[in-house]
């Protein structure tokens, strides 16, 4: 039964991803065509074509390799400047990055322009209409993503904490013997936990603190931290009947928290700590559904820390590599490639003591983070990425404006194809970076689940 839903995790992760990549090339070929460029092709994948059927001047289609995808656009790269206004001398190319360097390698089978299309090829657009087509497939990725992180965080809820207790520890251990020396065991010398003493067991509800009603944890946290010392009337529920009691929070150190009820770290990145209240309990979790208020929040520090990984990236398959070669353990944050995607999609599914709707709320959770990650990497600024197209358009509306100003003659378009080398090493780090990742992942995967 697990191996049966590990494999229905994977299938189920690899079908959204086969979908978002179909619709990034919607992005792309939606606007392509508002604008009047001939599309040729629209194909998800790469290889053999499996299944392919032509509507109008476009072939629409599946391939056999289910790695990406791309659009075919006549004039991408504009001609020489001494073959500009010979027709039958635009190279055709496509958003598709593998797909590019096959079509250069093979360019004699290149598709000459049509009576007609003359001014239907990309390059000839004006700059922002070539924007809007090449930002389109990560916009697409942007609203895929906002859409599943809100489908998550609205329909399906976040973790939040409850009144009810999970666990209550046997003993005290102050915070800055938790630092130092990483003590989970309790000595002889610590002190009795007072939840212990009070005689709290886990699925207790806490009704009642100090005669004020709880209705949420950490709100209860802060009444304890401050009752240390005093002795306390607490009123629990348990199997339905109501048990009143007393509970003497322990003084000890403890991390003091912001406004997000997360610890506080000093210049050194030390936990900051003070004197507190401490019963030693601690809180259920359950998915609590949020306003749409908190759904674009969700989405920016999701794209603010994927945004971290692509800055460091560097370093951060430097560190990959150094996992995969080595005892060290991989970095649960660092990137991880579309294997590593299914592994957690099926570890995900697998775990059947959590509840069916966290897991699929987790599954689409999975896909939609994915889908931010492909918008941010794509709009790195270098070729054969979309960023890259975007990057060469508003260089080119620079120089023309420069031009004007002076009042100097067009430069003309920018010359990418002028770029092509740079483009096969940047096309050639991505594949070995994806095949890093893909030994990391099978030989080294990342644990999120301990």
């Amino acid at each position: 039964m697990t191996v049966l839903l590990f494999i229905l995790g994977v299938l189920l992760v690899a079908v959204g991803i086969a979908a978002s990549i179909a619709l990034h090339e919607v992005g792309h070929l939606v606007p392509a065509k508002l604008f009047k460029v001939r599309v040729t092709q629209y194909m998800v994948g790469f290889g053999k074509t499996l299944f392919s059927r032509r509507k109008g001047e476009t072939e629409y289609g599946i391939k056999a390799i289910p790695l990406g995808g791309y659009v075919s656009m006549i004039g991408m790269y504009p001609p020489a400047k001494d073959t500009a206004d010979k027709p039958g001398t635009v190279r055709r190319s496509s958003t598709g990055m593998f797909q590019q360097l096959a079509e250069d390698a093979r360019s004699a089978a290149a598709e000459q322009l049509q009576p007609g299309d003359e001014n239907r090829v990309f390059y000839k657009l004006p700059v922002w209409q070539r924007i809007i087509i090449m930002l389109g497939g990560p916009f697409m990725n942007l609203v895929i993503g906002t859409v599943l992180v809100g489908a998550v965080i609205m329909g399906f809820g976040t973790a939040q904490p409850t009144a009810t207790v999970s666990e209550v520890y046997k003993c005290v251990v102050p915070a800055s013997a938790q630092a130092a020396t990483g003590q989970t065991e309790c000595l002889p010398s610590d002190p009795v936990a007072p939840a212990t003493a009070a005689g709290i067991r886990p699925g207790d509800t806490i009704v009642s603190f100090g005669g004020r009603p709880v209705t949420d944890w950490y709100e209860l946290t802060g009444w304890i931290r401050d009752a240390a010392g005093q002795k306390t009337p607490i009123v629990l529920e348990r199997d339905g009947r109501t048990i009143s009691t007393t509970i003497t929070p322990i003084r000890t150190e403890r991390p003091v928290l912001d406004g997000n009820n997360q610890p506080v770290l000093d210049a050194g990145g030390k936990q900051v700590t003070e004197q507190a209240g401490f019963v030693g309990m601690g809180p259920a979790t359950a998915l609590v559904p949020q306003p749409a208020s908190a759904v674009l929040p969700a989405v920016g520090e999701n794209l603010q820390g994927i945004a971290g990984v692509v800055l460091h990236l560097p370093q951060r398959l430097v560190d990959v590599a150094k996992a995969a070669f080595s005892d060290e353990p991989r970095d649960p944050n660092g990137p991880i490639s579309v294997v590593g995607v299914g592994r957690i999609a099926g570890e995900i599914s697998a775990m059947q003591e959590v509840p069916l709707q966290a897991r699929l709320a987790s599954l689409i959770g999975l896909v939609g983070s994915l889908n931010l990650a492909l918008c941010v990497f794509n709009l790195i600024p270098l070729l054969p990425l979309d960023g890259g197209h975007v990057a060469g358009a508003l260089w080119e509306g620079l120089r023309r404006r420069v031009a004007r100003l002076f009042r100097r003659p067009d430069p003309g378009p920018v010359d990418i194809a002028k770029l092509l080398p740079l483009t096969y090493v940047v096309a050639v780090l991505l594949m070995g970076m994806g095949a890093l990742l893909i030994y990391a992942d099978i030989v080294k995967p990342v644990n999120i689940f301990g």
